[in-house]
């Protein structure tokens, strides 16, 4: 699954690593698992999720003497379909602008 359209225009390691979130987002992600799931390097990924965590579209949970990282739900698409990436998105993504 795939974050909503709206948080889609954001920077690519930031995309990928909401999008690994919303996955698994009924029981979150470690910092390895997330690691493992997003290619970036680990430095970008940990300026990616201070930046959302900073724009509170991420939550860090410490559950079972574990730290776990969850998207805010709204973050997370309410229908299937919803994740769906547009033709103009995919162009976004794309070309060079």
């Amino acid at each position: 699954m795939r974050a909503k359209r709206e948080y889609r225009d954001r920077p690519e390691t930031q995309v990928d690593a909401l999008d690994a979130l919303v996955d698994r987002s009924e029981n979150g992600m470690s910092v390895f698992e997330l690691r493992a799931a997003v290619p970036a390097e680990i430095d970008a990924l940990e300026a990616a999720l201070s930046a959302l965590k900073e724009d509170d579209l991420i939550t860090v949970e410490q559950t079972e003497g574990r730290t776990v990282i969850k998207p805010a739900d709204r973050v997370i698409p309410e229908a299937p379909g919803d994740d769906e990436e547009s033709v103009g998105d995919w162009l976004r993504r794309r070309l060079p602008f």
